[in-house]
């Protein structure tokens, strides 16, 4: 029998190894439009978000958004929305990525407060279901086509 990276290989998978957090988050490697930072990967994020700082850091153009962002303890949070970026992730490319741009504070200090590094965004279902994502968490992997 295959195994499971073998056969995602077959089928133009690209493997990404990730890692699990001290506070059981899986971390992930990503450039914005060719700048690197660490993000964390959210099943349950809709759409993949940057810190407002990280509009000059990842050379973005922030524009209007009628979207308040929720979540993680946070609700009603004003947003703003990137158009037209690159995204890479590993060896898997989107060249027409959009994020929302939000204040992700609150993130980053509960990060900080269990001893964890702040992170620059998360990367959301929007890029999971644009690539076909298979996540292997057993062997810290996620797979996109």
């Amino acid at each position: 029998m295959e195994h499971l990276q073998d056969i995602l290989k077959n089928e133009h998978y690209r493997k990404i190894k990730f890692r699990v957090t001290r506070t059981q988050h899986l971390l992930i490697k990503a450039k914005i439009n060719g700048i690197s930072g660490d993000f964390i990967l959210d099943t349950g994020a809709s759409n993949s978000c940057v810190d407002f700082s990280g509009v000059s850091v990842f050379g973005l153009t922030a524009g209007h958004s009628k979207t308040k962002a929720a979540g993680a303890g946070a609700t009603g949070m004003f947003t703003q929305l990137a158009r037209n970026n690159r995204l890479q992730i590993g060896t898997w490319k989107n060249s027409d990525f959009h994020v929302v741009i939000f204040d992700l504070s609150h993130v980053n200090q509960a990060l900080i407060e269990h001893k964890a590094k702040p992170v620059a965004g998360i990367i959301g279902a929007d890029v999971l279901m644009a690539g076909k994502a298979i996540i292997d968490y057993y062997n810290h992997c996620l797979y996109l086509k």
